[in-house]
């Protein structure tokens, strides 16, 4: 079951025991199905795993179309592919993260991220590996992340002569995020 949280309480059962009653928004109907299939399980012998973590708005199909359509008209302008801007844009915009690699690794690496940038040999106690800015794709971004990403693509789609939405059109866009 995943559900969004709205309200948490902390109380304590008759055997002293920690219980963590939550509100949810998701539809009662719904909730109570897959509770009874939850205590089921429990029932049965077996334990469930829960994780609660602090909710992260999902950025919206829309804001990736529209990323992907800005690529697709800058490429042409600029005589290249919407892949290989995005790759682009990943590497100006986008989150990474940075390793270092046995030097016969370096391609097996590069395999495995959307776009990495070679940054040189570094010693670490006296062997040397090769230090990789590995970007992340843009699927992985939360919506800080994939707005940061968007502002950019936009900024430099205007500096084209690419007509773009308007700040308004932008932040209804932002705001569906959220939903």
């Amino acid at each position: 079951m995943k559900a969004t949280a709205t309200k948490i309480r902390l109380q304590t059962n008759e055997d002293n025991q920690v219980e963590l009653v939550l509100t949810l928004k998701e539809n009662r109907l719904q909730v109570q199905k897959e509770a009874v299939e939850l205590k089921g399980i429990i029932e049965s012998g077996k334990q469930l795993v829960v994780e609660i973590k602090q909710y992260r708005q999902k950025r919206s199909l829309d804001a990736n179309s529209y990323m992907w359509l800005l690529l697709s008209e800058m490429a042409a302008v600029m005589k290249t592919t919407k892949d290989e801007l995005y790759l682009i844009m990943l590497e100006r915009y986008g989150i990474f993260t940075h390793v270092v690699v046995k030097p016969n690794v370096v391609d097996k690496v590069k395999q495995e991220w959307r776009t990495v940038r070679e940054l040189g040999e570094v010693n670490i106690n006296g062997k040397t590996g090769i230090q990789l800015q590995c970007f992340f794709g843009s699927h992985l971004y939360d919506t800080k992340e994939f707005s940061v990403l968007l502002e950019g693509i936009i900024s430099e789609a205007k500096d084209l002569g690419i007509e773009v939405i308007s700040e308004n059109e932008k932040h209804l866009l932002l705001v569906e995020w959220g939903k």
